[in-house]
């Protein structure tokens, strides 16, 4: 399973686990959307109301505009929220007097 990032036909990019490729459609899962917002990229899930018991997507490869390797940090932000299972959280705020 190598994590990829997705042009899609419709202009969107989409950062997800490939899981398997057939013949006329690749098969993944922990699909995200990239969102532009203030100079910066946030993720939202791709297709938010896809049953959680679906083990895969597949998207057909006619939809697809190309496929690569996403930057490190893209990588490394996906593994956050797809393999860590403890809450990050800021430091602790501290009063001085």
């Amino acid at each position: 399973m190598t994590i990829k990032l997705i042009r899609m036909s419709s202009g969107e990019d989409i950062v997800a686990t490939v899981v398997g490729e057939v013949d006329d459609a690749i098969q993944i899962k922990n699909a995200l959307v990239l969102i532009p917002a203030n100079n910066q990229l946030g993720f939202a899930p791709w297709s938010p109301i896809v049953d959680p018991e679906v083990e895969y997507i597949e998207v057909f490869k006619q939809f697809v505009v190309y496929v690569t390797t996403p930057q490190p940090a893209a990588i490394e932000n996906y593994n956050m929220i797809f393999n860590n299972s403890n809450i990050v959280t800021p430091p602790e705020k501290k009063l001085i007097l």
